[in-house]
């Protein structure tokens, strides 16, 4: 059979660690104590609980900021997922052997080598660069503006206001075009 328990103060009691007074004197504390509250409706503030608490809503509010963020990035992810493959389905073929199309990216001078007529889309707003991973490449200006919507930071080169502006009614001088042709 096992040995029933004892308490703690039994326990203390038994090895001599506390006197039996002191135990009566932990008792009748205990018993003011509990009458007092009684009496006076006072709850007693359990601090460890508190703590527990607390610590409980930190990590609540912890978690959901973490969830934030990865809601965040998983979005980040998707954008350039989605730009990416735009940019893998609509680019434009480029030649190695047309004429030499340059820009600038971050304060760097970069070439693309493309056709006659492509080179005329990118400088009239009808095609534009955009950054695909280490490269560039040319889409049309409608692939462009989704891309814009998505990565802003992807486009390099796009004249959107050239179009705007060479439609506009209300031109001053309609008939004298600004040559795109010069070759730098």
């Amino acid at each position: 059979m096992s040995k029933p328990k004892l308490s703690l103060q039994e326990q203390l009691l038994k090895s001599g660690l506390a006197s039996s007074a002191q135990a009566k004197k932990a008792q009748a504390d205990k018993r003011k104590q509990t009458k007092m509250q009684a009496k006076n409706n006072v709850t007693v503030v359990d601090e460890a609980k508190e703590l527990v608490l607390k610590a409980q809503a930190e990590k609540v509010e912890r978690d959901r900021e973490l969830n934030q963020l990865r809601r965040q990035q998983e979005a980040q992810k998707e954008l350039a997922a989605q730009v990416k493959q735009l940019i893998e389905q609509n680019r434009q073929r480029q030649d190695p052997e047309g004429v030499a199309y340059r820009f600038t990216d971050n304060n760097k001078v970069k070439t693309l080598y493309v056709s006659e007529t492509l080179r005329e889309h990118i400088s009239k707003g009808r095609a534009a660069v955009v950054r695909f991973e280490k490269a560039y490449e040319v889409v049309a200006a409608d692939i462009a503006k989704k891309i814009s919507e998505r990565q802003p930071e992807s486009i390099v080169v796009y004249f959107q206001d050239e179009v705007e502006a060479t439609t506009s009614a209300d031109d001053p001088y309609p008939a004298f075009q600004v040559p795109d042709d010069l070759m730098w």
